[in-house]
């Protein structure tokens, strides 16, 4: 017997088996995607992997923990309340409804609540691109109120997505404007292009607009919008097979830089 235990958690979709001793100081952790097991104690490296043994999967690599990037220091020297990378899909309404969850019976559906559905709904698909050399941002908050509900950054450049619980119904888009069903039309393609216009500028890097309609009926498109992606929240994974733009350094120190709360004061 080693003496230590193996706790396996989770993140962005991704497991880590964690190694501790009795005390729960973590002495290890094996990343099964990267084949790796990192070993901060050396010498109980024969223990950690008699531990670990059970739920070792093919060829792993042993050693020390990589030596951080400065992509990695700069997310390390963030303060808790800063990294947005924590940020759950639909974060700020997360937080509104907590506060004010409004009248338990209403005539209708508070429309918060269908808005966090796309949010989820959206954000659930982006995070699967994470293993794919992608990281996505939630709820990055602007000036003035405004927020940009997904951020996407990866290998075929960076896009910001905006998502629209459009369930059941027809969505009709004549740029600028976006019609659900029976509803009146509204300008929604021009918030779409002036959040990406506004990460544009902060990042100092071209930021694509998209719009992500979730579970629509049908949707019909009069003329391919200027510069905005309309896409359903099915079809979002094409994101990720887009061509290459960025290099992995250069993916990184943009999320580095992007999840940053202080970095979106600019963004006047």
């Amino acid at each position: 017997m080693t003496g230590l235990r193996v706790v396996p958690t989770w993140r962005h979709g991704r497991e880590r088996l964690y190694v501790c001793l009795t005390d729960g100081r973590n002495i290890a952790w094996y990343d099964r995607e990267a084949g790796r097991v990192n070993v901060l104690a050396d010498d109980r490296r024969a223990d950690v992997l008699e531990a670990l043994g059970p739920f070792l999967t093919g060829p792993v690599t042993v050693g020390p923990p990589p030596v951080p990037t400065p992509a990695e220091l700069a997310r390390l020297a963030l303060h808790p309340d800063d990294d947005l990378a924590p940020n759950r899909p639909g974060e700020a309404l997360l937080v509104a409804l907590e506060r004010d969850p409004g009248p338990a019976h209403r005539l209708r559906p508070d429309p918060r609540r269908r808005a966090l559905a796309a949010e989820q709904a959206v954000g659930e698909v982006l995070d699967r691109l994470d293993g794919a050399g992608w990281h996505t941002l939630h709820s990055v908050p602007l000036p003035g109120g405004d927020r940009i509900h997904h951020l996407v950054i990866g290998p075929g450049g960076l896009f910001a997505v905006h998502a629209l619980y459009a369930r059941r119904q027809r969505v009709l888009v004549a740029d600028p404007e976006v019609a659900l069903g029976r509803h009146d039309p509204s300008a929604l393609l021009r918030r779409v292009r002036a959040d990406a216009d506004r990460a544009s500028y902060v990042l100092t890097a071209e930021v694509r607009p998209v719009l992500a309609l979730v579970a629509p009926a049908d949707v019909r498109i009069t003329a391919p919008p200027r510069e905005v992606r309309v896409l359903r929240d099915t079809e979002l994974a094409a994101l990720a097979r887009a061509g290459g733009v960025l290099k992995p350094a250069d993916v990184e120190a943009l999320h580095a830089m992007a999840r940053d709360r202080g970095t979106w004061s600019a963004a006047g």
